[in-house]
């Protein structure tokens, strides 16, 4: 588990988690997570980086802050973290719904990024995704269950984000469930799942300003979002490199760690 510390940022609690030193790393999670999903995979960062993992504003342990929760905001509010802890230039991870703003930000804002490595994302509104995902988004049922069936959409995500025989430690799923089980918390999520659903016809605009190295690296048999979603993004960002991780699911940070670490250090040492 990493260890973490409650900051005050406007006035909420933040929860953050850093280990390292060197050039900054920023992980950025999506749902039904919070940092602890990078618990394994950070360590192997740290060795000659500054790695910094904290829960989204509204998410996890962190407060929410005023305003929505497109990705564009969530750009922002990332700007005024990094603003707040006096980083000039950051190497941004980002997957599932991190990916999305770490897009987002390196369009936004070049100055501030070194670079991108986006995992696992839903990144197109015409892309191929598993049924329940298409279910969700064509008939607007997420926010009955997360609203409701809290526990059921936990459960299914430990079934079909790890494969086969993985599994959380106890620590981590107890830290997972316990803040993804806050009715608050949920009610960001389903705030943020429409705010993104409606700017990402939007999105690959955006995309396309990206300047930074990007790493677009994948899971081979990612349930949700296939591998179709990282050849597109390529095709949107005709300077960025592609991984396929074969064997790896949807939390490949989780099952794979230290094989996704490696993928990032190799891409780290293209741009130095």
């Amino acid at each position: 588990m990493l260890s973490t510390q409650l900051e005050q940022h406007y006035g909420q609690p933040l929860r953050v988690a850093r280990l390292g030193q060197g050039e900054a790393v920023v992980l950025l999670h999506g749902y039904p997570e919070n940092l602890q999903v990078f618990a394994r995979f950070a360590p192997a960062l740290a060795a000659d980086k500054h790695v910094i993992a904290f829960d989204w504003p509204g998410m996890g342990h962190s407060a929410a802050w005023p305003g929505g929760a497109t990705p564009l905001l969530m750009a922002r509010h990332l700007l005024q973290l990094l603003d707040d802890w006096q980083l000039d230039k950051v190497h941004l991870i980002g997957q599932d719904m991190g990916g999305q703003p770490a897009l987002v930000f390196a369009a936004e804002y070049p100055t501030r990024v070194r670079s991108v490595v986006v995992m696992n994302s839903l990144l197109s509104a015409d892309a191929e995704t598993s049924w329940e995902i298409t279910w969700l988004r064509r008939f607007g049922v997420n926010k009955l269950l997360l609203q409701h069936f809290p526990r059921l959409i936990f459960w299914r995500a430990l079934h079909t984000f790890l494969p086969f025989g993985a599994r959380l430690t106890p620590a981590e799923y107890d830290d997972m469930w316990a803040t993804f089980r806050q009715p608050a918390v949920r009610q960001f999520i389903v705030r943020m799942c429409a705010g993104y659903e409606a700017q990402l016809p939007r999105l690959p605009e955006r995309y396309r300003q990206i300047t930074c190295p990007v790493l677009v690296l994948w899971a081979g048999q990612d349930k949700h979002f296939p591998v179709a979603h990282a050849h597109w993004l390529c095709a949107q960002l005709p300077h960025a490199q592609l991984a396929i991780v074969p064997k790896a699911d949807h939390w490949m940070v989780v099952a794979q760690p230290a094989e996704v670490a490696a993928h990032v250090r190799s891409f780290y040492q293209t741009i130095q």
